[in-house]
Order: C-alpha cells, then sequence, then structure tokens
C-alpha cells in the first residue's frame, strides 16, 4: 500500500516520534507505515486521516501489486 504519511507528517513539521505520540503507538510503527512495511489496521488508519483532516483514500491507496 502506499501512503502520504511522511509527507503529511512533513507538513506539520513533526517528527516520527511526533506524530507516534499523537497516534499513541511507537516511532518505529510509524516509520514502518511510512516506508511500505507495515499496513495500518483500519482503527489507525482511521485515526491517521482524521489527524490530518484527509479522508483516509487521499492519504492511503493500493500499490502496484494489488
Amino acid at each position: 500500500m502506499n501512503n502520504q504519511v511522511r509527507e503529511l507528517r512533513g507538513e506539520q513539521g513533526w517528527s516520527q516520534a511526533d506524530l507516534a505520540e499523537r497516534l499513541e503507538v511507537s516511532r518505529q510503527t510509524v516509520n514502518a507505515i511510512e516506508t511500505g512495511k507495515y499496513d495500518p489496521s483500519l482503527p489507525l488508519a482511521f485515526k491517521i486521516a482524521k489527524l490530518f483532516g484527509r479522508p483516509i483514500e487521499s492519504i492511503f491507496e493500493p500499490g502496484s501489486d494489488t
């Protein structure tokens, strides 16, 4: 799954640790999501979308393998 989390986080001027704290996950989880090594659960994807004020589909999209 491709995502825009790194770009959106950068626009806010947040570090991975800042975003992790806001989402109540580890910094390693944020890193894994940003690098495409981990697809967030649906509740976490909704939380990310709400935090950035965007629809989920504007942040996450299927990768080339789907």
